[in-house]
């Protein structure tokens, strides 16, 4: 069954967890926990020697850029970083012709820009795989590092209750169908006017009824965290939302992760952030940096897990 998926995956895009089996996920993690074991035993594995990976960057970025760096250099390939600045992507170049050039250089793409439409006209036109590092729709990359980071705590999946707690992002999306793919009940809680798309939800539910996970969405903080194995949450102005900050300030003031909201969930949650956190926002001090925090193990994970990726999507 490896085989068969290993070969599933040969240059097959990575845009957004809707695309992809609970297999193939399963595989992924699989992978990333093997490739992690490789690294921490100072363990030599080149399987993308001679392969150049593009990482296209209109977003900044800490984890995306440097563990994609990494993560290609430790595979025995090359990372070139390509700000859209200094492509001609920049100053109007269509996205069908920018893929089309950029196939004939190298054998995969990483992009982390805003628009989801940006980076599925890429795809569509590039003859390499693409890889979503981040888009204001969907942070997959990051939701594999989770889910590995996940397994590693708890010891399993399908089975735990995720709650995420803030704004209905990219990462809440994400985590919801990561989630319902893997068999996680997933709740959610956040203002009204910043839940996830029905569309998504929709979608999303629809998988959770074959995997049998419960989706639960509501604008109760406390209902959401209630009984949780794992609580997450995100900044509430994201990239892109600078000039929105005081009115999200605001209108999130009663989602803080806190210590009186936790003691809702169960007594051993661990407590997740994709990172940069604000701390006494979103969360206060005392739980990022306590000791159920596991937030720079999951960063960490990032270049495991995009490993993973990498050596599934590009290797010969």
């Amino acid at each position: 069954m490896c085989n068969s998926i290993s070969e599933e995956l040969k240059k097959k895009d990575f845009l957004t967890l809707f695309d992809y089996s609970t297999d193939q996920i399963t595989y992924l993690l699989q992978l990333a926990k093997d490739l992690k074991s490789k690294q921490k035993a100072g363990q030599f594995y080149h399987p993308l020697k001679g392969k150049v990976l593009g990482l296209i960057f209109e977003k900044s970025s800490t984890r995306t850029r440097v563990s994609f760096e990494t993560g290609i250099y430790q595979l025995g390939g090359t990372g070139l970083f390509l700000s859209t600045n200094d492509l001609q992507l920049g100053r109007g170049e269509p996205i069908s012709d920018t893929a089309k050039v950029l196939s004939g250089y190298l054998d995969g793409l990483m992009i982390r820009t805003f628009h989801q439409s940006d980076v599925e006209a890429l795809a569509e036109n590039a003859s390499i795989p693409v890889i979503n590092g981040l888009t204001d729709d969907f942070h997959p990359c990051q939701v594999l590092a989770d889910l590995q980071t996940i397994e590693e705590v708890k010891g399993q999946l399908s089975g735990l209750k995720l709650a995420f707690i803030g704004d209905g992002n990219n990462m809440a999306n994400s985590l919801m169908i990561g989630a319902a793919k893997m068999g996680l009940d997933f709740s959610l809680a956040s203002p009204q006017d910043y839940l996830p798309s029905a569309k998504i939800i929709k979608k999303t539910k629809n998988i959770a009824t074959e995997t049998g996970s419960v989706i639960e969405i509501t604008t109760d903080p406390l209902e959401a965290v209630k009984g949780a194995d794992v609580v997450y949450t995100d900044v509430w102005a994201s990239m892109g939302q600078e000039d929105e900050q005081k009115k999200r300030l605001k209108e999130f003031s009663a989602y803080q992760v806190n210590q009186e909201l936790l003691q809702h969930a169960k007594p051993d949650y661990t407590f997740m952030h994709c990172l940069p956190a604000h701390r006494g926002e979103e969360v206060t001090a005392e739980i990022i940096d306590g000791n159920h925090s596991v937030v720079f193990q999951e960063a960490e994970n990032r270049l495991h897990a995009q490993k993973a990726l990498m050596v599934a999507l590009m290797s010969d």
